[in-house]
């Protein structure tokens, strides 16, 4: 059964940068995409930023321009660099990978922003 456990959220300034991290272990025979949401408390979760198995990426318009998704195969690990972090990018951060024809969840991490 594949993991996920999501690292690197934190208390930032507005205008900082943070570096959110997602590694799997267990067995993985299939990527599909790898995702990145986000839920801010009394919002619904919303979908920030993804890339595909054949590397194509695509994000909210909300964060076009500031965040950057990237992976590293052979560590099994999703990026999320966040850069001119805004007070409104406040949330708990969550990757979701569809991993061997399934929809695999991490625990989240939290980041604030705030001055």
């Amino acid at each position: 059964q594949v993991q996920l456990v999501e690292s690197g959220g934190g208390l930032v300034q507005p205008g900082g940068s943070l570096r959110l991290s997602c590694a799997a272990s267990g067995t993985i025979f299939s990527i599909n995409t790898m995702d990145w949401y986000r839920q801010a408390p009394g919002k619904e979760r919303e979908l920030v930023a993804q890339i595909t198995n054949g590397g194509n990426t695509n994000y909210a318009d909300s964060v076009k321009g500031r965040f950057t998704v990237s992976r590293n195969n052979a560590k099994n690990t999703v990026y999320l660099q966040m850069n001119s972090l805004k007070p409104e990018d406040t949330a708990a951060y969550y990757c979701r990978w569809v991993v061997n024809f399934r929809t695999v969840w991490g625990q989240g991490t939290q980041v604030t922003v705030s001055s």
